[in-house]
């Protein structure tokens, strides 16, 4: 059976275009959360060994949450 590493990737991917476009923090929210969703699909993927890229989903993770809490932060600072 192949490895399903999409979701994993995917993660990492909105993880990646998150942490460039935090300033469009509309945007931004919404995709770090994505990325957090798609992260934690694909660490439950690679536990079950349906997936091989347990790291690239805790990567998207990560950088899900961060990418999120900085925009949030622009939220703060741009309505106050």
């Amino acid at each position: 059976m192949p490895s399903r590493n999409g979701t994993g990737t995917a993660g990492l991917v909105l993880g990646m275009i998150m942490a460039v476009g935090f300033c469009l923090w509309p945007l931004a929210i919404v995709v770090g959360v994505l990325g957090v969703v798609f992260g934690v699909a694909g660490c439950a993927r690679a536990r079950r060994g349906e997936a091989t890229n347990v790291g690239q989903a805790l990567a998207s993770i990560i950088r899900g949450a961060f990418g999120t809490a900085l925009g949030l932060a622009v939220l703060v600072i741009a309505t106050a």
